[in-house]
């Protein structure tokens, strides 16, 4: 990497002039800025008590020294404390010759020692995925895709919460007003329906609270005693129990919604290595639960229930168990956290879950850690912020969410218009179209979601997101699709192509795409070590942008010699392959034609 070239011989540099050691923390490099020449700048003014000269002096003095000991330097300019530095042109050349054939050029080689465990997902049984799910899942498959390209072993999970209160709650429902319902009676997809009868559990539930409320009961006394909780709080600990009704029924429902969200899952071009069920890990949370309580590390109060005292650790008591016996969904991450841990020995277990859940995964640290599992610190909660929409925010009880289902059937019929009023795809068959509006309706949907830092509330816009124009998936989608296009032109003209064609001279714009280039690497690494996609989302469209550029205002095709012609489209060919790589480790497939 030429930056660390370039920090390595300042150091040198500051002890051959002024006879002084400075650390290699200590000196601060930049890219230049393009209103200036220059490739990368070198901030001087750290080292102006060592000098004792002004900036400029001490600037020149350094850009003096790098010219005449660095092969790769060949020119410098000072703007104030400001030392700008040419990198030959033969740097770039040659890392374009070593690399733009490499298929896997920004791939770091792969660590089979201790994996990565990144779970995402993590759904509910009562209810569909709606586009907080979306974002979810986007962002944990994508970082599992950036973490594996930078060389680390990942191993995807997903953690189904298919036992609790709220499934109950879905259940009870359907046997009080189901009439025996079903997806194929129905027509709908089995999650859909199951996510109906919570919403009409909260319906019928409010209602009782406002009648008892209008009969003189406290309303916080009526949240609690509504017979329709207390009917379902029965109904998980019969659950519990094993009671083989309660659990022919869960069985059912939550086999209706699994193959709901298969399908959804399939269509959002998500996947996982191993699937958790809670209904699994709660028994083991729950065993550890009881082994605290036997190590005095947990407590119990007069009605039963478990509690962790984390009140030295500024958090509070939390509970752990409820008085009859019923795990909370601490219990089950504490069991699937150790049954992780057991498995794979990771060198760190990923949580992707919403800010809303920071205390959560707060708790879960420092109640392992009573347990004497020092492993506790390998936990990381990949914490992001919440999907809104142009109107607000979601509600899965009252039904007011976006369905992921319907969001990707509205963002392909989006993309449809958009493409078809175009008017370029009109020789397309039709599975050519079909292909083409599912790659740019997804391409436009993942993108838009991850180019926003995961720790952002963001604000999804569906028109905005499969805009041509500007920061989108179609975007750079279309700047593939056009880098191919040229190729099938030069095929058309007879233009053979010489893979080893160079220059006589580097042109400024061709320059700029081969710095960009020479970047991805050490993009997917920053993305990696800051588990944020929208790093490489951003990069690809400035490599987008370079190429449209360069296909504007230098022509490749026309009025060019043969070696330039080649080595133009060798250079894009290069571009397309990086925009091909980078929009995969989004999880977005880019189309050869549009």
């Amino acid at each position: 990497m030429i930056e660390n070239v370039l920090i390595a011989k300042t150091v040198e540099a500051i002890q051959s002039l002024y006879s002084q050691e400075v650390t290699e923390k200590q000196v601060s490099i930049q890219k230049t800025r393009k209103d200036f020449d220059g490739d990368y700048t070198i901030v001087v003014f750290p080292f102006l008590k060592i000098s004792r000269k002004s900036p400029e002096q001490t600037a020149n003095e350094l850009g003096r020294f790098f010219v005449e000991n660095l092969k790769e330097v060949t020119d410098f300019n000072v703007i104030k404390g400001f030392l700008n530095l040419v990198i030959d042109d033969l740097y770039w050349l040659n890392f374009y010759k070593t690399e733009k054939e490499n298929q896997f050029f920004g791939h770091t080689p792969p660590n089979i020692e201790q994996p990565v465990v990144i779970e995402y997902s993590s759904p509910n049984t009562n209810k569909p995925l709606h586009l907080g799910h979306i974002r979810n899942n986007l962002l944990g498959f994508s970082v599992s895709k950036v973490v594996e390209a930078a060389g680390k072993r990942v191993i995807k999970v997903n953690l189904v919460n298919d036992r609790g209160i709220h499934i109950c709650k879905s259940m009870l429902a359907w046997e009080r007003w189901g009439n025996g319902e079903t997806p194929e009676s129905s027509g709908m997809k089995g999650d859909h329906l199951v996510g109906k009868y919570y919403v009409m559990f909260d319906k019928h539930y409010k209602a009782e609270i406002k009648e008892l409320v209008e009969n003189g009961m406290d309303e916080e006394l009526a949240e609690k005693e509504a017979s329709l909780l207390m009917e379902a709080q029965v109904m998980l600990k019969r659950w519990e129990e094993q009671n083989p009704e309660i659990r022919k029924v869960w069985e059912k429902m939550n086999g209706w919604v699994y193959k709901g969200f298969d399908e959804t899952y399939n269509n959002l071009g998500v996947h996982f290595d191993k699937i958790y069920y809670e209904s699994d890990t709660y028994l083991l949370g729950r065993e550890l639960v009881l082994e605290g309580l036997e190590k005095g590390v947990f407590f119990s109060k007069e009605d039963g229930s478990i509690w962790c005292n984390l009140s030295d650790e500024g958090l509070d008591e939390k509970l752990l168990l409820r008085a009859d016996g019923t795990s909370v969904y601490i219990t089950q991450d504490i069991g699937t956290a150790q049954l992780r841990h057991d498995e794979y020995d990771p060198e760190k277990l990923v949580y992707v879950v919403g800010n809303e859940q920071n205390y959560h995964f707060n708790v879960l640290q420092e109640v392992l850690k009573k347990l004497g599992r020092n492993w506790n610190s390998k936990i990381m909660h990949l914490s992001y912020g919440m999907v809104e929409l142009p109107h607000g925010r979601m509600k899965s009880r009252e039904g007011s969410v976006v369905d992921a289902d319907d969001l990707m059937k509205e963002m392909y019929d989006t993309a449809k218009k958009t493409t078809e009023e175009l008017g370029k795809i009109d020789a397309f068959s039709y599975e050519e179209k079909d292909n083409l509006f599912r790659m740019l309706s997804l391409g436009a949907l993942k993108y838009f979601i991850l180019k926003v830092d995961p720790k952002k509330t963001m604000v999804f816009n569906p028109e905005e997101s499969i805009d041509f124009n500007g920061n989108t998936g179609p975007f750079v989608q279309y700047a593939h699709a056009r880098i191919k296009s040229l190729f099938r032109k030069a095929g058309e003209k007879g233009i053979v192509i010489d893979g080893d064609a160079m220059p006589a001279e580097l042109n400024a714009k061709e320059k700029e795409m081969l710095k960009l280039l020479y970047d991805f690497p050490f993009i997917i690494k920053e993305a990696a070590e800051n588990f944020s996609p929208a790093l490489i989302a951003n990069y690809v469209y400035e490599v987008s942008k370079e190429f449209n550029q360069i296909y504007q205002s230098l022509p490749i095709l026309r009025d060019t010699d043969q070696q330039t012609a080649s080595f133009r489209l060798n250079l894009a060919s290069f571009a397309g392959k990086t925009l091909k790589t980078g929009m995969s480790l989004l999880g977005i497939q880019v189309p050869e034609r549009m």
